[in-house]
């Protein structure tokens, strides 16, 4: 009695495992050439979690001026302020970088805007590689005059234990697909015949929080941060030899 199995073709979606048969004629790509011999191949998505050691702030202060210099000659003072204090804090100069700077004018309302004054705005973006250190350091750039704290992104310095950890357990939903789908189809798994692992094709795993404030002064109380967990995925699809009974 012949026998002729359905090769799979692979189909992921997040979170998901699929398998899909595909006629093992369809694969001969000539009537010269020799179909392949009969395979699984499953796709599936791996996950690891780990905690955020790192962070990533911006630190902006606003003035306003009734011209431009005015506005720019405060808002440098204050700016100035805000950097040492970050300093103080425990934050080295290299890890401290102008992100934007801006001076605008401001405009009164009706058919002839008037210009009313001018606005200034600087921002630095603080990497605070301390992750007990981030409400310190908000709370050292509030109190030095800080008009604005936001975009804060937590992440890890090292996701190379996670990754693997992701691509293992991959591996093993998808050879459990394959195995499944082997027994059903009335046989098992072979040799492994290909195994790829995705690239990083998507952001750095990140976690963001917004803290905003418009009041300037120290805060009451040291600001809470809640670390919470990063998820690192990982992709793998694989193939195997079908081995029929």
């Amino acid at each position: 009695m012949h026998f002729q199995c359905r090769s799979l073709r692979r189909v992921a979606f997040a979170g998901t495992l699929s398998v899909v048969a595909v006629p093992a004629s369809a694969q001969a790509t000539s009537a010269s050439s020799a179909p392949q011999p009969p395979f699984m191949a499953a796709s599936a998505v791996g996950e690891a979690r780990i905690i955020p050691d790192r962070a990533m702030l911006n630190v902006a202060v606003e003035t306003q001026g009734e011209t431009a210099a005015a506005a720019a000659s405060d808002n440098a003072r204050l700016q100035g302020r805000i950097v040492d204090a970050v300093k103080g804090a425990g934050i080295a100069a290299p890890q401290i970088r102008t992100s934007g700077y801006n001076v605008y004018a401001e405009y009164s309302g009706g058919k002839t805007p008037k210009v009313t004054g001018y606005r200034a705005r600087n921002t630095v973006q603080i990497e605070i590689r301390n992750i007990e250190s981030v409400g310190k350091v908000i709370d050292a750039a509030l109190g030095a005059g800080a008009t604005n704290i936001g975009a804060l992104g937590l992440y890890a310095s090292s996701t190379d234990t996670a990754r693997r950890e992701a691509i293992t357990k991959a591996v093993t939903k998808a050879r459990a697909e394959a195995e499944a789908a082997a027994v059903a189809a009335g046989g098992s798994l072979g040799p492994l015949i290909e195994l790829t692992i995705d690239p990083y094709g998507v952001p750095r795993p990140y976690a963001s929080v917004v803290v905003t404030s418009g009041v300037m002064g120290a805060a009451p109380a040291p600001t809470p941060i809640e670390t919470g967990e990063l998820v690192i995925q990982a992709v793998i699809h694989a193939k195997w030899q079908f081995v029929s009974r």
